[in-house]
């Protein structure tokens, strides 16, 4: 069958047609696939720096919000130790504190203690020697100048007695009293018995110092001395009672720094010298005392 020229050319049209409307469809489902594929690479993209790494940096702190409890363990360990030192140092103030009161490091409080007339505060041998004042801040024992001075063992109403360091005189350690007293206080008699010598004399071959000599009842024929104190109200023949017969008007204020000072409060308070003599006891002169 013979076609005709005609329908010929209008079915290679029909054809050509098709196949370009195939082609024009394929190429349409290509750029769907890729505008797709650059959509999602977008939203990915889009995502990953804007929600992740906001996010990220919040989750951890919260997760590892569980540290804070160690950060708080040590905390408390910081406090207690802190706590602890303050403690501590006011224990040690606190003993600083109570130590100073009760001693008379320089300057120190001063401590007095007030006693009646007629206390006694020491005994040498068989002599009881009593207070010559009421107010007394200490008593510092300390060898005496004289060979033949006699022992002393302070009472229970020595007021804090200290016995002081050497003076190298080759005495007892005891042997003669400093008793550190109110600079205003009268003087009585230490002993009962009669005034054997009495008057002035130079201390350390410098300075002018009333002094009192009483043979005690207690052991006649031993001496009892007193010195460093002014105003002597009594002479040789006098019978004097311990703790009542006025001797004297206010104790001497030296003019340098008496070893027992350094255990006193500041400024010093003057003191009175007393000791118990055996004159049968040859003397060996020694350092120190009257010339």
């Amino acid at each position: 069958m013979r076609v005709k020229p005609a329908l010929r050319t209008a079915t290679v049209l029909l054809v050509a047609s098709m196949i370009a409307s195939a082609c024009a469809g394929a190429a349409e489902g290509t750029g769907s696939a890729a505008e797709v594929a650059g959509s999602t690479t977008t939203s990915t993209s889009t995502v990953a720096p804007i929600t992740v790494p906001p996010t990220v940096p919040v989750v951890i702190i919260t997760t590892t919000s569980t540290s804070p409890p160690p950060s708080t363990t040590e905390a408390t360990t910081t406090t207690t130790t802190d706590t602890a030192a303050p403690t501590t140092t006011t224990t040690t103030t606190s003993a600083a504190a109570v130590d100073t009161t009760t001693t008379t490091i320089d300057p120190g409080p001063r401590v007095t203690t007030t006693h009646p007339w007629g206390t006694p505060f020491a005994t040498a041998i068989d002599v009881t020697l009593y207070y010559p004042a009421t107010r007394v801040e200490r008593i510092g024992f300390h060898e005496a100048g004289r060979t033949g001075s006699r022992q002393m063992d302070p009472l229970p109403d020595a007021t804090r007695p200290i016995t002081l360091e050497t003076r190298n005189r080759g005495t007892g350690s005891r042997t003669a009293a400093d008793i550190v007293i109110d600079p205003q206080s009268e003087l009585r008699s230490p002993v009962t018995g009669t005034v054997i010598r009495s008057g002035t004399y130079i201390l350390y071959c410098k300075y002018t110092d009333d002094f009192l000599v009483i043979n005690p009842d207690d052991h006649p024929g031993w001496e009892v001395k007193m010195f460093h104190f002014q105003g002597l109200a009594v002479r040789p023949g006098d019978r004097v009672e311990a703790g009542v017969t006025f001797v004297g008007t206010t104790p001497a204020m030296l003019p340098f720094e008496s070893q027992v000072n350094e255990f006193t409060a500041n400024p010093s308070w003057p003191h009175v010298h007393i000791e118990v003599i055996d004159p049968s006891i040859p003397n060996k002169p020694s350092s120190g005392g009257g010339c």
